[in-house]
This record gives structure tokens, C-alpha cells and sequence, in this order.
């Protein structure tokens, strides 16, 4: 049997916490449920290690920040030091968060939907997206490698095999330099990082190739593959997911036969760094109303951009759904009490995120 909730938070960022806090204090039965492995997954995979968080509040939103416990500090601390705070504010309030448990589905009606994950379902009259915009790509290819965004929590169950990291970015390359150094510490001279780019130049920052440069240096094993390509997904006879990098091709052998050149590596070793989307394609899988980008009826969005629909409360066309944070970035389509439907503007921060909640929240309270 389903367990029962009066609101359900999807995403452990900034605006979930923050929603959480507020469903405390009002005593609602709540949860948040976070696919990664730790409070603010979304942030700890998509900020740079090291970068300032800003207690930034828009010039035509109102001051104070809506809640002042997940406010990042006035200093302005870095991101892993923020990642810490919410660990802090979620232990003291006792927030009941399901890490590792990521969401499926939503079936039912309001005020009877039922949230499934890869873990259970949970029977609720109110739910909060608050997942955020930084949804990782897919390789397009059978057997679907890993994909992370910046870092890796398991560097060292790639001791003694060799690894592919496969994108041409920071995101690749600190991964890339992450796992040489632990091979390196672990005196694992007999396998190699292999980096591949479907590119000839790779395109990372300066900090980022000097921290590359300096673990070459060291003696790290790390081998670039450039023009390479993910083909093929395929299962070997030994029945092991397997990815193919096609690197050369040479001339035509007669009969339209050619000759390739690449590596295959079980797609367990495989790391795929290959950027984000945002959530359009969930929120057609719950059937949530959007509006197609054309140049009559969005000036801020790109053309065919497609915007999620909302009401001045962040209400979706489903009733009892909420949206907030990254997931509405960078624009939305508000229907206000009017009826009038206009783009408005949303910024991708963390202020716009908690005071999404609040907003959400006071709607949630008044039913």
C-alpha cells in the first residue's frame, strides 16, 4: 500500500528544502525525494568546485531572502560549503528526504495522485516539481553508458580497469583528471583514462587545463581520443554491455566496404559528459500544458522553445502540481487571474527557487 502524504517534493535543491521547511512549520506530512546521493545533487553536479554561491536577490524582487535558513551566507562561500549548510538545515530539522530514489511517474487525479519512483509510490493531493532544468543528454545508442555532470563519488571502483570519459568540456575534463589522480595514488600503472571528443580541440577553461597539465606531469595515464565517435551499443559474446568508438575510416576497399577504426569498452567503464537538457519532455509525459515559441507570442524565450504554462501561484495545468526553480528557467507562461497569458521572465537562482516555493506553499496552506 502507497504511503500518504499531504505534499510531495520532487528534488533536494534550494526551492525543495526550502518547501520542506515550510511544510514542516505548517505540520504536513511531506517528502523529498532526491534521485542522487546527497542534498543538492542538481548543484554539486552542475557548479564548477570552488565557485561562489551568491545570496543574489533580483532588483524587483523584495528583500528579505523568503527563507532565511537556506539563505547562502553574505560572504559568499563556495558551492561545497553551501552543499554543507543544506545538509545542516535538513539534519536539524529533521527533513525527510529519500536519497537514491528517483521519480517515474505520476498516475491518478487530484486530490488523489499516486508519485512512483524506482523505489515505491507515494499517495498525495500535492505535488512540487523542484527538480531543476540540468537533466543529463543521453548518448542515443543501446546500452546507455553512465551519465555525470562533473565529478564521480566512486573514483576508485576504476582501479585497475581502464575508463573512457566521453565529452569535450570541463565537465569532462575534471572527471578525466579526477580519475587519473586516483590511479595515480594507487599506483595503477597498467590502465589509462581515455578521453574522448567527437571534436579535434576540446573546449575547456584555463584553471581546467592547468589542473590537466599538472596531472600529465605527475605521471597520470591519461590517453585523448579526438574525432571520436560512440557508434555502437552491443552485447559480447560474453553477454557484457559493450560501447564502440569509431575513430578513423579509411578508403573504400571495393563493394562499398570500409574499414574502421576504434575501441570498445564495456559500457560499465564508459562516463558520459555530454550536457543537459531542460524538462520539456517530462512535462509531456505528465501531461502538463506548454506553450510552443513563435515570434507573436514570446519575446524572451528562443524560437520553438516550448514553456511550461502556469498560474500566478506556479499552479500547472494540472491542479495540486506545482513547478518551481531551474524547472521553469529561464521563462515560463504565466495565465494570470484575468485570464491573460504572458511570457514572464524567471532567473535561474537560488533566490528565485526558495521564493518559488513560498509561493507555491501559500497556495498549498490556503486549500
Amino acid at each position: 500500500m502507497a504511503a500518504t502524504y499531504d505534499l510531495v517534493i520532487i528534488g533536494s535543491g534550494p526551492g525543495g528544502i526550502a518547501a520542506g521547511l515550510l511544510a514542516k512549520q505548517q505540520g504536513r506530512p511531506f517528502i523529498i525525494l532526491e534521485k542522487g546521493g546527497h542534498a543538492m545533487q542538481g548543484i554539486i553536479d552542475t557548479y564548477p568546485k570552488g565557485k561562489k554561491v551568491y545570496p543574489t536577490i533580483p532588483k524587483r524582487y523584495p528583500d528579505p531572502f523568503p527563507v532565511l535558513d537556506i539563505k547562502p551566507p553574505d560572504e559568499k562561500i563556495p558551492v561545497e560549503a553551501y552543499v554543507d549548510q543544506a545538509n545542516t538545515v535538513i539534519k536539524e530539522n529533521d527533513l525527510a528526504v529519500h536519497y537514491n530514489e528517483e521519480f517515474k511517474q505520476i498516475e491518478g487525479q487530484f486530490p488523489d495522485y499516486i508519485v512512483k519512483t524506482d523505489k515505491g509510490s507515494y499517495l498525495t493531493k500535492n505535488i512540487i516539481l523542484g527538480f531543476g532544468s540540468n537533466i543529463p543528454n543521453d548518448l542515443g545508442i543501446y546500452g546507455e553508458a553512465k551519465t555525470v555532470a562533473r565529478n564521480i563519488e566512486n573514483g576508485e571502483d576504476y582501479i585497475g580497469i581502464n575508463v573512457l570519459v566521453i565529452g569535450g568540456g570541463n565537465a569532462a575534463a575534471d572527471v578525466v583528471c579526477s580519475l587519473s589522480k586516483i590511479k595515480r595514488e594507487a599506483k595503477d600503472h597498467d590502465t589509462s583514462v581515455y578521453w574522448a571528443h567527437i571534436k579535434e580541440t576540446f573546449e575547456i577553461n584555463k584553471d581546467t587545463a592547468r589542473d590537466l597539465g599538472e596531472e600529465v606531469l605527475l605521471g597520470g595515464h591519461i590517453k585523448i581520443l579526438q574525432k571520436a565517435i560512440p557508434k555502437i551499443g552491443e552485447v559480447d559474446a560474453d553477454g557484457i554491455d559493450r560501447l564502440y568508438i569509431h575513430q578513423t575510416t579509411s578508403s573504400v576497399m571495393g563493394n562499398d566496404l570500409y574499414l574502421y577504426q576504434g575501441m570498445s569498452f564495456p559500457m560499465k567503464n564508459v562516463i558520459a559528459c555530454i550536457g543537459t537538457h531542460g524538462p520539456s519532455a517530462i512535462f509531456d509525459a505528465l501531461n502538463l500544458q506548454q506553450i510552443t515559441c513563435t515570434g507573436a507570442i514570446c519575446k524572451i524565450a528562443k524560437e520553438g522553445e516550448r514553456l511550461l504554462m502556469l498560474s500566478d501561484n506556479l499552479e500547472t495545468s494540472r491542479p495540486g502540481i506545482y513547478a518551481i526553480g531551474g524547472a521553469i528557467s529561464p521563462s515560463y507562461m504565466e495565465i494570470g487571474s484575468d485570464g491573460i497569458i504572458k511570457e514572464k521572465k524567471h532567473s535561474n537562482l537560488i533566490y528565485t527557487a526558495v521564493l518559488d516555493a513560498q509561493t507555491a506553499m501559500n497556495k498549498i496552506v490556503k486549500e
